[in-house]
């Protein structure tokens, strides 16, 4: 008799859940939108218990369109939003909101881990010093003092859902090692907390959970939230893990040499490897450690690249087109935009962490129409990978890129893939399985219970390229001077929008 797995995945715009058979096969899927609050500037946070909630109502839905008996879903997994924090209590409550990874409240807090010294920060954690968990860390502890004596552990939503779904306290708060990297704290290539980190920043090593590995079990469902969800008591639940590790090893990012696109809400690229090198020259590339022990997954990313393109058609041309017809427009316009040049760092670039460079356009002219306005945001995302590959190369000599897997809603655009193919010279691919994530986690979750004999194994069989867009030499050729003048454009725009800022108010 067959066994089933469910796979959650809260993501920034939703929470989509899967429901599939052990040997991968889709049964039902359910999503629900999530909303996102704006307590004040640079600030975005999210309510734990929608997010909660989310996970309950979608996994109960699943399993009703489904008719399957509650006992018949052997594990769950769930994987989550990675660079912003929660608290939670003693008991296993929330203490805070999340923390979004889109929240830069925290910014002052960098200097700390700077002036600790930036190069041995990078070095033990992998990761460039930005908006993540550890300044979050700070910024609660200085800010918000009160509530910081009140939070037990610092966790993502992900382990805080599997918490209250099994009815886990305080002390067995966890994370695991998919999400260390962007901790502020952590030996990520020992995959440990680091006393030397933890001591430097004055943060006690108590209010940071277990790392377990994504596989592991954490815990069983309570009798509770059995009825809740509609599954059988004591169902149990993997460790999970961050969102674009499982969207990465659910695309078949499994052996060195692939890359990755997320072509979402923020543009990732990623890699394979099994070399630890942290990226201490141009403190660009986040070095996370993948699902799979003893292999790496370096990244980059636009702290919301895919936000530009909505806001492209929603918000300068009012939504009278759709993605395609903006697409099929695009795709008539020649390569470089009629030579504009568009920056996608709406809210500050990321990847180095550099908040005085913001979206800009360079090069307008009145011949410019919505077109080349909207060929040029997607090139401009194109460009910014292609310094991201640029450097993952120098960090791996080695690696040489034989395809890269995209995934994301952005993904299904042929003309995107093929401006990111020119750019890079390297094939993009499409895969079959668009909800790669879920399939992750559901692999996480049955290799936790020993349906698999090894944690790649359902993600093999599942692997099936749909379609592929192969470079063309000369277009490369002809990008790679833009890309350089993209490249300059950041610096001098970092001087100049610093400039805007330092004038008195009028």
């Amino acid at each position: 008799m067959l066994s089933y797995l469910i796979g959650v995945d809260i993501g920034t715009q939703g929470t989509k859940t899967a429901l599939l058979d052990e040997n991968g096969n889709l049964i039902q899927d359910a999503f629900e939108p999530s909303r996102l609050l704006y307590p004040g500037q640079n600030a975005v946070t999210q309510d734990p218990e929608e997010m909660l909630g989310s996970v309950i109502r979608t996994i109960r839905t699943v399993m009703d369109a489904s008719g399957l008996s509650p006992g018949a879903v052997a594990a769950v997994g769930i994987s989550g939003q990675m660079a912003g924090i929660m608290g939670v209590g003693a008991d296993g409550m929330a203490a805070t909101p999340y923390d979004s990874w889109l929240d830069t409240r925290c910014g002052k807090y960098r200097q700390p881990f700077l002036d600790f010294g930036e190069g041995r920060v990078i070095s033990l954690t992998g990761t460039p010093i930005t908006y993540a968990h550890g300044p979050k860390t700070l910024w609660w502890k200085n800010e918000h003092p009160d509530v910081y004596r009140k939070i037990h552990k610092f966790i993502q939503p992900s382990a805080y859902c599997v918490m209250r779904l099994c009815g886990l306290r305080g002390d067995d708060a966890f994370t695991d090692h998919t999400y260390i990297h962007f901790s502020g704290f952590a030996d990520t290539g020992k995959r440990q907390w680091s006393d030397e980190l933890l001591y430097g920043m004055d943060v006690k090593r108590d209010k940071l959970p277990r790392i377990l590995r994504p596989y592991d079990i954490a815990g069983r469902l309570t009798a509770e939230m059995a009825a809740q969800c509609g599954l059988a008591q004591g169902t149990p639940f993997a460790a999970g893990c961050g969102d674009t590790a499982a969207s990465a090893f659910g695309a078949g990012i499994i052996s060195s040499g692939l890359l990755f696109d997320v072509s979402g809400t923020a543009s990732v690229l990623a890699c394979a490897t099994d070399i630890y090198n942290p990226d201490v020259k141009h403190k660009t590339i986040l070095y996370a450690s993948s699902v799979i022990e003893g292999l790496f997954t370096p990244m980059a990313y636009i702290n919301g690249g895919g936000l530009c393109l909505r806001w492209m058609r929603d918000d300068v041309l009012g939504k009278e087109k759709s993605f395609s017809e903006l697409d099929s427009m695009a795709e008539k316009i020649p390569p470089g935009s009629g030579d504009l040049i568009f920056i996608p760092h709406f809210t500050g670039r990321v990847c180095p962490n550099d908040s005085l460079v913001r979206g800009s356009y360079i090069g307008l002219g009145l011949h410019h129409k919505s077109a080349h306005l909207y060929r040029a945001v997607m090139e401009g995302i194109a460009y910014e990978y292609g310094i991201y590959a640029d450097i993952m190369r120098e960090l791996v000599p080695t690696l040489d890129f034989e395809r890269v897997i995209s995934v994301g809603g952005g993904s299904i655009s042929a003309v995107f893939a093929g401006i990111k193919a020119d750019v890079l010279g390297i094939p993009i691919s499409t895969i079959a399985l668009a909800d790669t994530a879920s399939l992750a986690c559901c692999a996480i979750a049955g290799y936790g219970v020993g349906l698999y004999e090894g944690v790649t194994s359902l993600v093999e069989r599942s692997m099936q390229i749909r379609s592929t867009v192969l470079p063309d030499q000369g277009r490369h050729e002809f990008y790679l001077p833009r890309k350089r003048i993209y490249e300059k454009s950041i610096g001098d725009l970092h001087g100049v929008y610093g400039e805007l800022l330092g004038l008195s108010p009028v």
